[in-house]
């Protein structure tokens, strides 16, 4: 039997408090959410004066990441390129950029979804997140 490297919540916590140092030292006021390699919520945050909206957005954001094992990016270029039959892709619905996945030792273990400014923003402190880890 394969083992592999996990998440633990010690270290989801190190994400959600690296990506928040990112937003706070942008101004940026967003939601940052990680979950596991299923794709499963494991922290969720909304910084005040993000909007509502975010707290949906950045755990599909996140979801897309580790279940494609793959940036959200990628799924937002497909479409935009033509491929809008991607849009009925089951139990992807954070088709946009901001899904970070979260890779150790060459296992995705997880992803960070960020939403509330530019996308790329997004991208930046989702990294930043991962970044906190060490790795």
């Amino acid at each position: 039997m394969q083992t592999k490297p996990f998440l633990s919540l010690d270290d989801v916590k190190k994400i959600a408090a690296g990506a928040e140092a990112e937003a706070r030292a942008n101004n940026w006021n967003v939601a940052i959410s990680v979950v596991d390699d299923g794709g499963h919520l494991l922290w969720l945050q909304r910084m005040d004066g993000a909007a509502p909206i975010s707290s949906q957005i950045a755990p599909a954001k996140a979801r897309t990441a580790a279940l494609g094992r793959r940036e959200s990016k990628i799924y937002e270029d497909m479409i935009n390129n033509g491929r809008v039959s991607f849009l009925s892709a089951p139990g992807l619905d954070g088709l946009l950029e901001g899904g970070v996945p979260v890779v150790v030792e060459g296992h995705y273990v997880g992803a960070v979804g960020v939403s509330g400014v530019k996308s790329s923003e997004d991208v930046q402190i989702a990294q930043a997140g991962i970044a906190a880890l060490g790795l």
